[in-house]
């Protein structure tokens, strides 16, 4: 099994700018587990309303189960050829992890028990809004699916973000519980053949300045 080509050390803004999505892996390429899981862990550190890290990361690797996701996906091959196929999640209870992050954080000495008392009041009064959990599911996983791609390309492998693919065929093949909502999958590997850069709009088309 092939390894991915070493790539030369490049700054940040490199990295976002040769970042493009690739549709054409090679296959049969195994991504090192240390180096899954140190992309896994950079993506992991994305920014999240009230630190409650919306995302999870449903990690395909077994052959069967890509081209059994490649099917429900409509056919598209790169989830078949691609070495890991990240199916990414939104919590719509993420304020249930908001009570064991800042109950550690209470236990730690970090934060006092009353701010805990106070952040964790708001939370859950606004997760009683199904809207509210919904949005920020999508909104705060989508910074992880982000930073995901980079830390990918960081560590020499390329991806492509799919929004192709039948959510409640998924959820029933991959078993996934009603907590959770599908909110792309991405393919992760080796490029068989480079992504291409995609017009952009102008920066005066893109950007108000103050008020429209």
């Amino acid at each position: 099994m092939s390894q991915p080509t070493i790539i030369p050390v490049l700054s940040a803004e490199e990295f976002i700018k040769t970042r493009h999505s690739v549709r054409n892996f090679k296959r049969d390429v195994t991504i090192p587990a240390d180096t899954l899981n140190e992309i896994l862990e950079l993506a992991s550190a994305a920014p999240s309303a009230w630190n409650l890290q919306h995302w999870r990361f449903l990690v395909i690797q077994e052959q069967a189960q890509k081209d059994l996701v490649k099917g429900i996906a409509y056919g598209q091959q790169q989830v078949s050829d691609a070495s890991v196929v990240v199916v990414v999640l939104g919590d719509l209870q993420a304020n249930l992890t908001g009570h064991q992050i800042y109950n550690q954080a209470v236990d730690a000495g970090e934060l006092a028990p009353e701010v805990r008392d106070t952040l964790l009041g708001q939370i859950d009064g606004a997760y009683k809004f199904e809207q509210v959990a919904r949005d920020e599911a999508l909104k705060n996983a989508g910074l992880a699916s982000m930073q995901l791609m980079l830390a990918a390309k960081a560590k020499g492998y390329d991806s492509v973000p799919m929004g192709g693919y039948d959510k409640d065929r998924l959820i029933e093949a991959l078993k996934i519980p009603a907590r959770y909502l599908p909110v792309m999958i991405i393919p992760i590997g080796e490029a068989a053949s480079p992504g291409r850069a995609t017009g952009r709009i102008t920066l005066e088309q893109s950007v108000i300045k103050e008020s429209f």
